[in-house]
């Protein structure tokens, strides 16, 4: 294995200097490259610096002439319990007085749009892309095992557009992309819901494309899978990625961006702050009628 690992984190090629803390980059001798998330005591929760690395080394692989596909993994119990839920409610500064909500607004509708770009990376990246999810895969994780191309699991695994059950809106992808995933029907039970699918289930509705015992047999497949994917004719490979792709993109971007609007003006609401209280107090929310 050819790796650029560090103790806190990896050197990216050709980026002297800077350390990935939040995600790391690895390069396997099949010309397969491994994006680790690596902040597990937090259950790999996202966080600005998360956005910018994962944009940063879907960069690199896109711009590569070795790569030939990627794995996503993340390292810990969970693969991400998505948005950190501080940052959540401090995406912007306190309000000051007299201050008029439009540029609020409009630097919280510039974050989402920042967000969805890195999660875009991934998405449109010329590389097959298998996302090996374990653990919980909640809100944002899910949003980034969607934008892969391919998703596998173990048996541990536990999906979720958790997102509802605080009062916000998904906006970083899922709205967009899980119905293609597994149909309308499905996509509409678990964005309404808000409630966890088990490995079974996400299978059985073609979330996932299999299943493993474990979190080291589900690596182990991932990495074979990815190898099988690197041994056919890269040209061709990215071809075939493109050409699945088109219809689709153009339609995603149009849903990511109203997605962005709505959210950025629905944001600052009295049951989302409800929602983040009753997750930490531990008990169900009490939402407004209205």
């Amino acid at each position: 294995m050819r790796s650029w690992m560090r103790r806190q984190g990896c050197w990216l090629p050709g980026r002297a200097g800077r350390v990935v803390e939040a995600a790391r980059l690895r390069f396997h001798e099949a010309q397969v490259a491994e994006v680790v998330l690596a902040n597990p005591g937090r259950l790999n929760a996202m966080d600005p610096v998360f956005f910018a690395e994962l944009a940063a080394i879907f960069a690199r692989i896109a711009d590569s002439r070795v790569v030939r596909a990627v794995v996503l993994r993340a390292e810990g119990r969970a693969f991400s319990i998505g948005l950190d839920k501080e940052l959540s409610m401090n995406l912007l500064p306190p309000a000051r007085p007299g201050e008029p909500p439009a540029g609020r607004t409009t630097l919280l509708h510039r974050t989402i749009r920042r967000f969805q770009a890195a999660m875009m990376t991934v998405r449109s990246c010329p590389k097959p892309v298998i996302a090996a999810v374990n653990g919980f895969c909640f809100g944002g994780g899910l949003d980034l095992a969607c934008a892969a191309d391919i998703r596998l699991c173990a048996a541990d695994a536990q999906f979720a557009v958790h997102e509802t059950r605080i009062a916000m809106v998904a906006d970083l992808g899922t709205l967009t992309w899980l119905p293609r995933i597994i149909g309308r029907g499905p996509a509409r039970e678990m964005a309404f819901t808000g409630a966890p699918a088990g490995a079974g289930r996400a299978q059985a509705i073609g979330l996932v494309n299999a299943v493993y015992p474990d979190r080291e047999q589900l690596l182990a497949g991932a990495l074979d899978l990815a190898r099988n994917i690197a041994r056919n004719a890269p040209l061709v490979v990215s071809a075939v990625k493109h050409l699945m792709d088109e219809a689709e993109l153009v339609e995603e971007e149009r849903g990511l961006r109203h997605v962005a609007l709505w959210n950025a003006g629905h944001f600052f609401s009295a049951d989302l702050e409800e929602g983040h209280r009753a997750a930490l107090e531990r008990r169900e929310p009490k939402w407004s009628e209205d």
